[in-house]
């Protein structure tokens, strides 16, 4: 129907109404579609920003990533090349001091006077106290760079415990302290040689920080372990530095002063705790300020016979009384003050000595048949690139015989120590102690 044929004013108003209803919801349905519109482009923008966001992030962290693995391995490659320096440094340095503990000891066998002995027995502590600082440092560099490996094996208490008092007892007995080690049948799985100094750091400490009373060494059965305990009547660790002394250079000093002590050097447990990590032997103290403290190495028990072992590691442990006088000795050496001071040494023990710098001239020295020697002492390495146990082996097949042999070296690889082992030879570190080399002297001679 025409507009113009409407005269109803209510109808007019009615179909106005419905017109407008009609645009409007048109409007509102198409504000609805235009915000969904808007909507759905903010959230794309939002999550194209977020991802770029992410993926930067990922490649931040990548990269830090790769810089941490560089940084790393330069560290360990500092860590090994420290090492490395640290140890030919100490094989410059252990070959002079070798030569000084030697010419001490010859001179220390001719002081008539007790101002000239009371020089020497300074000297001497002088010169082990250097021996141990280099000695410790260069333990703590290889281990920190992960390059001992303990040699796991059946290790016997009592071999061990006999061998510790032989070294201990002397300390003990000059500052007026006991030193008791409860007997011991049994067998634990650990490295001898990481072990003993385990102990004997402990011991060492136990000794210099106990004025008075004593130290004892015992063990406990729990289950599967041996607990060794090594209790001692000292000074005593304050709550404050249970942490603190297995730090390098730590020393405790209030506690040292207020006793009237004298401590080391600060490293003994430093190499405790690195040692004991490297074995697996959880290292525990109790302590009383005043009363005295009790160190706990917790060992696993061993599977060998601990009376077979006992009994053959005391044979090696406590070498027989013999005498040098006369014994001929080959001795290769290539230092000329070490080779001096060591034949010092060797001649006021009565011992006929030759000596040679490389192993053409020790063969040569073997051409006289009216001399054989008795025992070859060789350093490791020697002119022209001789190293001291093919020149044991080349002096054994020309004499026909597996003469008693010992290497004498500052240089303290594993490698010098698995060569020497294979080839039946004995090995020390230089510097030597006198005592000791006489004493292995005697018991390879007996």
């Amino acid at each position: 129907m025409p507009l113009r044929d409407i005269n109803d004013l209510e109808k007019l108003k009615k179909i106005n109404a419905a017109l407008v209803s009609r645009v409007e919801r048109s409007m509102d349905q198409q504000g609805n579609a235009f915000s969904l519109f808007q909507t759905a482009i903010s959230l794309e923008n939002r999550v194209r920003t977020r991802t770029e966001e992410l993926n930067a992030t990922l490649r931040r962290l990548e990269r830090s990533n790769i810089d941490l693995s560089a940084a790393k391995e330069t560290a360990e490659l500092a860590n090994l090349s420290k090492t490395r320096f640290l140890a030919a440094a100490s094989h410059d340095v252990l070959q002079p001091l070798n030569a000084a503990h030697l010419s001490v000891s010859a001179l220390a066998e001719v002081q008539t006077s007790e101002e000239g002995k009371k020089l020497v027995r300074q000297v001497e502590r002088s010169l082990e106290t250097m021996e141990d600082l280099l000695r410790t440092l260069l333990d703590i560099s290889k281990l920190d760079a992960g390059v001992v490996q303990a040699e796991i094996g059946d290790v016997s208490l009592e071999a061990l415990f006999s061998s510790l008092r032989s070294d201990f007892l002397p300390e003990a007995e000059m500052k007026g302290l006991s030193l008791k080690f409860r007997p011991v049948n049994v067998v634990v799985r650990s490295d001898r040689t990481l072990l003993r100094r385990i102990l004997q750091n402990i011991l060492s400490n136990a000794l210099r920080y106990t004025r008075s009373g004593g130290v004892l060494v015992g063990t406990r059965h729990r289950g599967d372990t041996i607990r060794i305990d090594v209790a001692d009547t000292g000074c005593g660790i304050p709550d404050e530095q249970r942490e603190a002394v297995f730090e390098e250079f730590h020393r405790g000093i209030s506690t040292l002063a207020d006793a009237g002590l004298a401590g080391g050097l600060g490293l003994g447990l430093a190499i405790v705790r690195r040692m004991a990590a490297a074995l697996g032997h959880p290292v525990t103290f109790s302590s009383r300020v005043g009363r005295g403290t009790i160190f706990h190495i917790d060992v696993p028990v061993g599977m060998g016979a601990a009376a077979d072992l006992a009994a053959g590691g005391a044979d090696m442990e406590r070498p027989r009384g013999y005498g040098l006088f006369g014994t001929k000795v080959l001795l290769v050496e290539n230092d000329a003050d070490v080779l001096g001071a060591m034949t010092s040494l060797l001649e006021r023990w009565q011992c006929q000595v030759r000596a040679a710098t490389s192993t053409d001239d020790a063969l040569d020295l073997l051409g006289d048949t009216a001399w054989v020697p008795d025992i070859v002492i060789a350093d490791q390495h020697l002119d022209g690139g001789d190293l001291g146990t093919a020149t044991i082996a080349e002096v054994r097949d020309y004499l026909a015989r597996p003469v008693p042999a010992l290497i004498v070296t500052a240089d303290g690889s594993d490698a010098v120590a698995k060569a020497a082992r294979a080839a039946g030879i004995e090995l020390m570190r230089k510097p030597l102690k006198p005592a000791q080399l006489r004493a292995l002297l005697a018991h390879l001679l007996a």
